[in-house]
């Protein structure tokens, strides 16, 4: 039997599963925190860092990918059935893989990302543990909670900011604070995600947008910091505003499937754009727009393999 023909699209189903573009978007998180927490410094628009951050930084990146792709693999192990009548095309359902191999694999990988957090230092392995926990409530229980779900979810990402902060682990203290901008934005478009299959409110997008509004007045608000470059940020704070703005707005007025779905991937993806202005902030705006690279990266992933 040619095994190839079994092994390509069961990996095409990993992939799936795994939402190659939102990884990115993590790392892009683990980018942020590491400037924030003083483990870099850009001059001369070269990164200079000593071995030890940037073995760090490896480590917390690979972390991440572990921790959010085994995030989202249990979500749609614990979604299959749901998955079936609604979304018959995924993985699971669609049979191109079994329930049982996703849950192998998803554990597999969040183990890779809590060992990998432990080559950095105590901190770090509990906040990666304590993010696979938070991932799994909100697959099981969190998503269907239209309160605590998208503070669940908010979460996730707030704690994996910090764990880029964790490369300085005495830096936490400090800057635990910035995590409430991600759990803020995720929560905006969690609440604003609960429309895309049969479509949403307008009270449900007002309050998204209200959230997503919080986001770019907190952004602007970091400038009030004396070691926070606001002019560095500012460029990205208007680039977030567009592509969040806009389709958040739309998809208030008319919370069509569509534009709901159209107003998430938007929010998804501008992760990175909010990764990139906290970055900028604390480093450098070069520093910023290599964060920023990751976007057209994530992009490209999204149009092969869904982000939602």
């Amino acid at each position: 039997m040619n095994t190839a023909i079994l092994t390509k699209p069961r990996l095409q189903a990993y992939f799936q599963l795994m939402r190659p573009a939102n990884i990115v978007t993590a790392w892009a998180d683990i980018l942020a925190g590491f400037a924030a927490s003083g483990s870099i410094v850009l001059a001369n628009q070269a990164a200079i860092g000593g071995s030890d951050n940037l073995s760090s930084l490896a480590w917390l990146l690979l972390s991440t990918t572990g921790l959010y792709g085994g995030g989202v693999i249990f979500n749609d192990v614990f979604d299959a059935d749901i998955d079936a009548i609604e979304r018959p095309e995924r993985p699971i359902p669609s049979g191109r893989t079994s329930r049982t191999e996703a849950i192998l694999v998803g554990s597999l990988f969040l183990c890779i990302g809590i060992l990998a957090a432990l080559q950095v230092s105590l901190l770090s392995v509990t906040l990666a543990s304590s993010i696979a926990v938070l991932a799994l409530l909100y697959d099981a229980w969190g998503k269907h909670n239209p309160v605590f779900g998208p503070f669940n979810m908010g979460l996730c990402r707030g704690c994996n900011l910090l764990l880029g902060v964790s490369a300085m682990s005495s830096m936490i203290g400090e800057w635990w604070l910035l995590s409430l901008i991600p759990i803020v934005y995720i929560a905006a478009i969690t609440t604003l995600s609960r429309g895309e299959v049969h479509g949403g409110k307008v009270s449900t997008g007002i309050i998204a947008l209200l959230l997503m509004s919080t986001v770019i007045v907190g952004l602007l608000g970091l400038g009030l910091l004396n070691n926070y470059h606001l002019l560095a940020a500012l460029p990205f704070v208007v680039l977030l505003a567009i592509r969040v703005l806009l389709p958040f707005i739309n998809a208030t007025g008319k919370p069509s499937p569509e534009n709901i779905r159209i107003a998430v991937r938007a929010g998804i993806l501008s992760l990175i754009v909010l990764d990139a202005t906290v970055a900028a902030g604390f480093a450098s705006l070069p520093y910023g727009l290599i964060v920023l690279l990751l976007l057209p990266l994530s992009m490209t992933l999204s149009k092969i393999f869904a982000v939602t």
